[in-house]
């Protein structure tokens, strides 16, 4: 059974899945679209990806206007941050953040138009996510990741960066 909370952020949702834990360790279903669907979440996802990076490592703030994404955390910690990258909304530029990890089991489900970001704080982590959409780099926005209009508090000042994150585009 799924658990389900709006956040602050109009259409992000945060779900946390049942976790079954016993001696031998513990046993969580990711996604079951049958259920995600009683809960309202009527997304059809096409695509799954990760990314495996290390402690201090920074990557986003990324998105496109189409796709829906769904975020996890199957190992290691970071610190994941939701941006409204509606440039026409009244809302633009409002964030929130979250702490995943493989303890917590938290998922964030992010609509289209909203950028993602997060900062690696253990010294290994995976970021996971399902999307809606074929990933097309031409459809992809970039935002410098202390672009000042958005003024995310980030627990770190100098993260590990590519060039697309340092230069705020596409690279």
């Amino acid at each position: 059974m799924l658990r389900i909370e709006k956040t602050r952020l109009d259409g992000v949702l945060l779900i946390y899945p049942e976790c079954f834990k016993d001696h031998r360790g513990e046993y969580v279903e990711t996604y079951n679209e049958e259920e995600y669907k009683q809960a309202g979440i009527d997304v059809e996802f096409v695509q799954d990806d990760y990314s495996v990076s290390t402690k201090n490592v920074l990557r986003g703030i990324h998105g496109d206007s189409q796709t829906w994404k769904l975020v996890l955390c199957p190992y290691g910690k970071f610190y994941l941050v939701v941006v409204n990258c509606i440039e026409s909304s009244t809302n633009f530029g409002e964030w929130e953040s979250f702490i995943f990890s493989d303890e917590n089991n938290i998922q964030v489900l992010v609509p289209p138009g909203h950028g993602l970001a997060h900062l690696i704080l253990s010294d290994k982590a995976i970021f996971q996510y399902k999307q809606s959409a074929y990933y097309d780099p031409k459809r992809q926005f970039t935002y410098k990741w202390n672009d000042s209009r958005f003024k995310i508090q980030w627990p770190i000042d100098n993260p590990i960066l590519s060039k697309r994150d340092e230069l705020g585009h596409y690279v």
